[in-house]
C-alpha cells in the first residue's frame, strides 16, 4: 500500500481504510487514512506499508533527529510496537498512547489504558501524575507509566488512587506521662504497657517503652501524652526533632492520618521507606507507605527499587503525597500486559 510523508505524520489514499476496518491503524478521513509515524514504521515493518521516498530507516532517523518531538520518539515507537505485538490496538493521545481492550478498536470498542512513556532517568513529577491518573479515573481507564530502560527493555507500571478505608479500634485514655530522651521519649509502668497494647512504641523491658517522634507527636495532639518535664512543651519538642529529621512534618502528617483510620504504622526502615503498615491485624503488614512533600518529584528508578522491593514482600508500595489540606495515596504496582 501507498502513502507519503509530511513532515508530522503518513497519509494513505482511499485505499488505506482496510487498514483501519481490519486492524484500528490510524484516523480516517475524506482521502484515505492519516497514519503517526510509530504507525506507519510498524506497517513498513510488517511488509504492508510503502512510503513515497521513505524506507524504515529514514523515516526513523528523521523522526528521532526532529528538533521538537525526536528525544522521545524511539522510546515511543519502542513502546507502540512493544503493545503491538500483544494484540492490543494502540493509538496516541489523549496521554502518549490509549490502548483498546484486547480484540477492539476503534468505533467496535473502548479504551481500556492511557499510558505514558518515561526513560529510566526520568523523574516522576507528583503533581502531574496525579492530574493525570485523575483523568484517567474520570474516564474510568487504567493509568500506566511505560518504562523505556537504557537496554530498551519495558517495564509496565500501573498506577491508581489508593483510598484506605477506616477500621475500628479503641481509642486510649488521656494521663499518659513521658519523659523526652533526645528525639525520642520514654514512658514507664502502667502507661508504657497501656500503649504496647496499641501497638506503640518498642520495649526496653517490661516497665519501659521507648516512643519514636512520630507517636510522640501524635499522642500529644490527641491529648493521650503529656511531658513530665515542664521546660519543654509540644513546640519545642517538634524543633528539636525536625532539626535531627527534615522529613518529620510529613512524615507526622502521614503517621497521623493511618492511626486515625485505626492502622497500625510502625517503621519501614529496614524495607527503605517510612512506614510499614498494618491495616487488618498487627501479625503482617500489607503496605509500605513512603511521605512526600506537596510538588515533590522522584525518579522513576528510586520508584522501580520501591515498587521490586515491595513486591518482594508482598506488600502494597504506596508514596503518600502531603497537600496542605489532604493526603493522596498513590499506588505504584508492576504489571505485565
Amino acid at each position: 500500500m501507498k502513502a507519503t510523508f509530511d513532515g508530522t505524520s503518513v497519509r494513505t489514499g482511499p485505499d488505506g481504510i482496510s487498514l483501519y476496518e481490519q486492524g484500528g491503524y490510524g484516523r480516517t478521513g475524506e482521502t484515505g487514512l492519516t497514519l503517526s509515524v510509530e504507525e506507519a514504521l510498524y506497517l513498513i515493518q510488517r511488509g504492508k506499508l510503502d512510503v513515497e521516498g521513505y524506507d524504515f530507516d529514514s523515516l526513523l532517523m528523521q523522526s528521532v533527529n526532529h528538533p521538537e518531538t525526536g528525544a522521545n520518539f524511539l522510546r515511543s515507537f519502542i513502546v507502540y510496537r512493544d503493545i503491538r505485538e500483544r494484540g492490543y490496538v494502540i493509538q496516541s493521545g489523549p496521554h502518549d498512547f490509549r490502548v483498546f481492550r484486547r480484540g477492539q478498536r476503534p468505533g467496535k470498542g473502548t479504551t481500556q489504558y492511557l499510558i505514558r512513556v518515561l526513560s529510566e532517568r526520568d523523574l516522576v513529577s507528583f503533581p502531574v501524575l496525579i492530574r493525570e491518573v485523575a483523568t484517567a479515573e474520570h474516564m474510568r481507564k487504567n493509568f500506566l507509566l511505560a518504562v523505556v530502560d537504557d537496554e530498551e527493555e519495558l517495564t509496565y507500571y500501573d498506577i491508581r488512587f489508593h483510598r484506605p478505608k477506616a477500621r475500628d479500634y479503641q481509642p486510649l485514655e488521656s494521663g499518659i506521662c513521658a519523659l523526652p530522651a533526645g528525639s525520642a521519649a520514654m514512658v514507664f509502668g502502667e502507661g508504657a504497657q497501656l500503649l504496647q497494647t496499641q501497638w506503640f512504641g518498642t520495649s526496653l523491658d517490661q516497665d519501659r517503652l521507648i516512643l519514636s517522634p512520630p507517636e510522640v507527636l501524635y499522642l500529644l495532639d490527641q491529648g493521650i501524652l503529656t511531658f513530665s518535664e515542664e521546660t519543654i512543651d509540644r513546640a519545642t519538642y517538634f524543633a528539636s526533632a525536625l532539626l535531627a529529621d527534615d522529613e518529620l512534618r510529613e512524615k507526622l502528617t502521614v503517621y497521623s492520618k493511618l492511626r486515625s483510620l485505626g492502622y497500625t504504622p510502625r517503621t519501614g526502615y529496614k524495607f527503605g521507606h517510612h512506614f510499614r503498615v498494618y491495616t487488618e491485624s498487627n501479625t503482617h503488614s500489607e503496605m509500605l507507605v513512603h511521605a512526600i512533600r506537596d510538588g515533590a518529584e522522584i525518579p522513576i528508578s528510586t520508584i522501580s527499587r520501591s515498587v521490586r522491593m515491595a513486591h518482594s514482600v508482598k506488600k502494597k508500595m504506596l508514596f503518600a503525597c502531603v497537600h496542605t489540606d489532604d493526603i493522596q495515596y498513590i499506588e505504584f504496582a508492576r504489571i505485565k500486559l
